[in-house]
């Protein structure tokens, strides 16, 4: 027999490289779509014969054989293998009439495999694929051992012998494929076989006439699948397989090949924003509690009422920007910046129907018609009115008469009554004279009565003092009567923060307070004399 290692030996290598480079693809072994696979195996083989046998005991060393197969996809059940084998076995008897042989032995056999992974009792892509395989081939061996031959007088006579068999066989094997990958198993089989030897081509030189040459095989080795399914979209799924064979490019499928859907939404992972979630497709597959259309991540009012309409962060709509949304809000065109209460309506605290935006006098109450402030009375008014004809100077001077201090006492009261309030007051004089002189003297008449209201406890913001000097009469300069009126200091109350009611009645003059601010001097010549000439204050008259 010639000896077939060297061949076999030059396989191995590119045959255990076909497999490892196969283990990288995502189709599994030995399917519809890739029906053919190749293995290569490590074998460990047991003799059986006339000279006895060593089924179930191990040699040390060991004595490894190697093998090929070729296998085709049938059906999910059964497979059609082309299996080859080669050994060199030494076996030594104890005690027999021979008592050693060598051999080199192949075996070459088509067989036909039974799959318990077909579907029916395991899965077919099983961790663990168990089989059977049976058939037949041929035995082919070279042996070479050591006999005795004893003549009638039991003499043995030792010698040498030299087979080659060339016989058929049959054989039985049982199989579990680990499957390492969708491409690639690991296989352990155990497999006993028969050859048809008889006297004279026994393994062994036996002449008994009986066939009694077995032996049994263990095997180890990978098994790869080749060739490639048919997977349009390129999802790792063939296409006979595929119920969604149109999946895009890098999408994670599931085993029918359909994108994974996690939350089972009907939304694909891969259009879901939110992949653990049950959502809407219309929010990307992201829940929305409240249904205003606003994704749950992303409102910021997760609570709002059905219906109500929402801007983009899910919160109700509030044109107005008060803090009250539209729905709840019974003022929706508040102004920008302006407080509201908890409907939506500007803010009145003192009730007055005037809310406190437009009120100048939030905490008073007061008509609409004086801006939310409480308006003087008549007794007030007419107080302030007629106080011009009770405010009386030394002649040619600023210089206040004791009988100014009642009415000007009054006006204290009034200001102490009315703190929403400011008071102008304007001095004028008729036209006799310098027009300088007779400004300055408006000025400092209107200053006395400033300061006398200011020495009793009138804030000094809230009283304006200007002169106008002679250029605003009431009356004709040409009669004393006439000139008697110009002379005057009036007193006109108007809302702080108002226009100057003096401005309002005689145009813009700059006001002693301004001009001290500007670090300016009374416009005009200087008078004659200035001041009270009371030595003390004068107390204030209460109503």
């Amino acid at each position: 027999m010639s000896d077939f290692s060297p061949i076999l030996r030059r396989l191995l290598p590119g045959a255990l490289l076909v497999a490892a480079g196969l283990s990288a693809t995502t189709a599994q072994a030995q399917t519809p779509d890739r029906k053919t696979a190749i293995g290569v195996n490590l074998s460990y083989l047991q003799y059986q014969g006339n000279l006895g046998g060593d089924f179930g005991v191990m040699h040390f060393p060991l004595q490894v054989g190697v093998g090929a197969h070729i296998t085709r996809y049938l059906s999910p059940t059964f497979d059609l293998s082309l299996l080859g084998n080669y050994q060199k076995y030494r076996f030594t008897a104890d005690a027999a009439p021979r008592n050693e042989f060598n051999a080199k032995i192949a075996m070459f056999d088509l067989g036909l495999k039974l799959k318990f992974n077909n579907g029916k009792f395991i899965k077919e892509d099983a961790f663990i694929q168990p089989y059977l395989m049976g058939g037949g081939g041929f035995f082919v061996a070279n042996s070479e051992g050591n006999y005795l031959t004893f003549n009638p007088n039991l003499t043995a006579t030792p010698g040498r012998f030299f087979n080659q068999v060339r016989r058929p066989e049959v054989f039985g094997q049982a199989g579990l494929r680990f499957r390492l990958s969708p491409a690639v198993g690991l296989d352990v089989t155990a497999s006993q076989h028969y050859a048809f030897t008889g006297d004279g081509i026994d393994i062994d030189n036996s002449s008994s006439g009986k066939y009694y040459d077995r032996f049994l095989v263990y095997g180890v080795g990978l098994t790869a699948a080749l060739g490639k399914a048919k997977d349009t979209d390129g999802d790792g799924v063939p296409d006979r397989k595929d119920k969604c064979p149109n999946t895009p490019t890098g999408v994670k499928v599931d085993v029918n090949g359909c994108p994974l859907d996690t939350d089972g939404d009907g939304i694909p992972d891969y259009q879901d924003k939110c992949p653990d979630v049950k959502g809407l497709a219309a929010l990307q597959g992201c829940p929305d509690a409240d249904g205003d259309g606003v994704a749950d991540a992303d409102d910021k009012c997760p609570n709002t009422p059905a219906g109500v309409k929402v801007d983009a962060s899910g919160c109700p709509l509030d044109a107005d920007g008060d803090g009250v949304p539209d729905y709840l809000d019974k003022c929706p065109g508040t102004p920008s910046g302006v407080k509201v209460d908890a409907n939506g309506c500007p803010l009145d605290t003192d009730g007055d129907g005037v809310p406190d935006y437009q009120d100048r006098c939030p905490d008073r109450a007061g008509p609409a018609s004086n801006k939310g402030c409480p308006e003087i009375k008549a007794e007030a008014k007419k107080i302030l009115n007629e106080a011009t004809k009770y405010i009386n100077f030394d002649f040619n001077k600023a210089t206040l008469k004791p009988s100014s201090y009642t009415r000007l006492n009054q006006m204290v009261q009034i200001m102490n009554d009315y703190p929403d309030y400011s008071l102008s007051i304007a001095g004028h004089t008729d036209n006799v004279g310098d027009e300088n002189y007779n400004l300055r003297l408006s000025y400092e008449r209107a200053a006395a009565a400033r300061k006398y209201m200011l020495e009793h406890g009138i804030p000094a913001e809230r009283i304006e003092a200007r002169g106008y000097g002679k250029t605003k009469p009431i009356a004709d300069n040409k009669t004393k009567a006439g000139q008697a009126l110009n002379r005057r200091v009036d007193f006109d109350p108007y809302l702080t923060g108002e226009t100057n009611a003096a401005e309002a009645k005689y145009g813009p003059a700059p006001s002693i307070s301004e001009l001290k601010a500007e670090g300016k001097k009374l416009p005009g010549k200087k008078t004659t004399g200035t001041g009270a000439r009371h030595s003390r204050k004068a107390p204030a008259k209460r109503k």
